[in-house]
C-alpha cells in the first residue's frame, strides 16, 4: 500500500482524532491500521535506546553496593 508524502498541519486533539477514526469503514480502519504499524516500526526514536544506556551506569550505582545487596539477601 503506497501512501501519498503530504505535510498537513491540522489543529485537532486526540480525542478528535479518535472520534474521526471511530466514522471511518471497516476497512479503512484496517488500513489505517497498517499506516499505524508501519509508522511504529519505523519511527523508534534513538532517544529511547540512548536513555537505556545511559541509565544503566546510574542504576549500577545504586544497584551494585552492599546495602543493596543486604536488603536483597533474603529473597
Amino acid at each position: 500500500m503506497k501512501t501519498a508524502a503530504s505535510n498537513i498541519n491540522l489543529s485537532i486533539n486526540f480525542g478528535q482524532v479518535v472520534d474521526l477514526v471511530k466514522q471511518l469503514p471497516y476497512k479503512e480502519k484496517i488500513k489505517l491500521s497498517e499506516v499505524i504499524r508501519k509508522e511504529i516500526r519505523t519511527s523508534i526514536p534513538d532517544d529511547i535506546i540512548l536513555t537505556h544506556f545511559a541509565s544503566e551506569k546510574t542504576l549500577g550505582n545504586d544497584w551494585l553496593s552492599i546495602e543493596e545487596d543486604e536488603a536483597w539477601k533474603n529473597l
